[in-house]
């Protein structure tokens, strides 16, 4: 069977036909849906590509009506909206053939996505039995925060009106997508900085959002402004560095935003942050409270511009030592090393009587740190430390490359502090 491979933000859009999507869900099994809403559900997918792989992707079906208007105004936002590694990628859309003239029912339209295999950051905060440590918490909202300000920034501007850590999918390589454009709009700029929709006579659409997230500002059609998107986002922030439910009835206030805001302002901060994991540095989680805090004024005019949400948020990384680095994921940088170095062994082994084959897997955990799993060899012996014992010893170049590479592991990952990957690395020798 050919191997999967997950579909990449690049790819062009791409026109499917129903019956193509419908068999890659497998009828729109069960055992396939991953997520539902009141408007449609999401299913797991795998789409045949060139050369005989397969992608997995994500395919959001509309379950009446209106989720057939939402599921029209994403389609028609994402298409029009640049590409960003932060807003989850658009692969293609299936409609009906032939149109209203086409025999038999009409079908529904269909978005094709790119899969998050991680879940969402609401179930990641809210679910997990391990919570995710300081830094990664950091690297989330600097991700999306970049998301929503390139939406902002992108001409016609596009408003999400629905930030929310549901919203906020993980994918693969460990970076955070904003999701679900069900409730865009693309506005206009207008000349008091606000916007006007970009539908011409059309009006305004009303107020919408989730209740917990949605700006108190918002409460007619004409105030659509970025600034919405600014306070929602400020929400998320207060949920990441709190691990608390957004409107919470248990709790007195139910808001995390009349809960936080008050004890930031009285210098109290240190009481909002989440008690499940270790306490960032001072100064990280200062700054990272205040500029939450601004999101979430009362007055939208307080509110910063994304810009600066973005500048402070790297900033508090930087001020804890957490450098990011800008080439990817943490995963996807140690599949690169683990590649990079396979590739040596290989060549070196082609000089050698006995065939060195190099077999690399990287799955994401929950656990904390870095793990190198160790399997038996064929005769039984153990593997210590990733190094092959027993009868096929290596040589002294090749011991002191491994050694090479597991410090390089550890250089990616402990000054990070993350712990949301594990890697699994086996080294067999054979006979040639």
């Amino acid at each position: 069977m050919p191997a999967a491979i997950a579909a990449p933000a690049s790819l062009a859009m791409k026109e499917f036909s129903y019956e193509e999507v419908e068999a890659a869900t497998g009828g729109f099994a069960a055992k396939n849906l991953v997520g539902k809403g009141s408007h449609g559900s999401v299913y797991r997918a795998r789409l045949k590509e060139e050369g005989g792989r397969t992608a997995v992707v994500a395919v959001k079906r509309p379950s009446h009506a209106q989720g057939e208007a939402k599921l029209g105004n994403e389609i028609a936002v994402l298409s029009a909206a640049p590409r960003h590694p932060g807003v989850i990628g658009i692969v293609g859309v299936s409609s009906s053939p032939a149109g209203a003239a086409a025999p038999g029912p009409r079908l529904p339209p269909l978005l094709v996505m790119e899969f998050m295999p991680n879940g969402s950051l609401h179930d990641l905060l809210h679910r997990s039995p391990r919570p995710p440590p300081w830094p990664r918490r950091v690297e989330i909202a600097l991700d999306v925060a970049r998301a929503v300000r390139a939406l902002h920034a992108a001409a016609p501007r596009v408003i999400h009106r629905d930030v929310k850590s549901a919203n906020v999918l993980l994918g693969r390589d460990g970076r955070a997508r904003l999701a679900d454009f069900s409730l865009a709009v693309s506005v206009q700029d207008d000349d008091e900085g606000e916007g006007s929709a970009s539908a011409g006579p059309a009006p305004a659409p009303a107020p919408a959002g989730t209740i917990g997230y949605l700006d108190p500002c918002y409460t007619e059609a004409g105030r659509l402004g970025p600034a919405s998107d600014v306070f929602s986002f400020g929400v998320v922030l207060l949920e990441l560095v709190s691990g608390r439910r957004v409107m919470d009835v248990d709790s007195c206030p139910s808001s995390i935003v009349s809960w936080a805001a008050p004890l930031i302002g009285a210098g109290r901060a240190r009481e909002v942050l989440d008690g499940r994991v270790a306490a960032p540095p001072t100064a990280c989680a200062d700054r990272v409270l205040a500029v939450a805090a601004r999101c979430v004024s009362d007055s939208a005019e307080l509110r910063p511009a994304m810009d600066e949400v973005v500048s402070e948020l790297r900033g508090a990384l930087e001020s804890a030592g957490w450098r990011r680095h800008r080439d990817g994921g943490v995963v996807e940088r140690v599949c690169r090393r683990v590649a990079s170095w396979g590739q040596r062994a290989r060549r070196r082994s082609k000089r050698r009587v006995r065939a060195t084959a190099t077999k690399v897997e990287c799955a994401e955990h929950s656990g904390g740190g870095v793990a190198l799993a160790v399997a038996p060899d064929r005769d039984g012996s153990s593997r210590n430390n990733g190094m092959v014992s027993g009868a096929a010893a290596h040589s002294k170049a090749e011991e002191d490359a491994l050694a090479r590479f597991e410090s390089e592991l550890d250089l990616v990952f402990r000054p990070s502090g993350l712990g949301a990957q594990t890697v699994r690395f086996w080294h067999k020798v054979g006979n040639g």
